[in-house]
């Protein structure tokens, strides 16, 4: 009896094994990841006090259906200006034509008071700019 369980708790074994190596998944591999433009930006206030958190919303278009928003390059220039660019990645799926815009956001926590001037990358050597004053 002893032998029977063991045979049978063994195939069951097996079987598990041998079903989770199936490799049929609908998995996409990201072919690449780089730069798009930041079509338009959202801020809700642009006087806030220091130590709270706004929400800056950007807007991105993408082409197809294989894209989607990456991250951002958040860059500090000096203590109260801001360089921003989006990243989009692509993927290696079977992709269908579809322009979509797209928000993604950017959480902005002021440490010190001042005037920050943010600058969102809008293609080539244009920048979308903002100002939030800070109390």
């Amino acid at each position: 009896m002893k032998n029977f369980i063991n045979i049978g708790v063994s195939v069951v074994m097996l079987g598990l094994i041998l079903t989770s190596c199936n490799d049929d998944n609908d998995y996409q591999t990201v072919e690449a990841v780089e730069k798009v433009k930041i079509d338009s930006v959202k801020i809700i206030n642009d006087t806030m006090d220091v130590f709270t958190v706004q929400s800056i919303k950007t807007y991105s278009v993408y082409q197809s259906n294989c894209e989607g928003f990456y991250g951002y390059d958040y860059i500090h220039d000096d203590n109260v200006t801001r360089s921003v660019t989006a990243y989009k990645y692509r993927t290696d799926g079977a992709c269908q034509p579809s322009t979509k815009t797209f928000a993604s956001q950017i959480n902005f926590s002021p440490q010190q008071t001042g005037t920050y001037t943010f600058k969102f990358w809008n293609g080539g050597n244009t920048w979308i700019t903002k100002t939030i004053v800070v109390e």
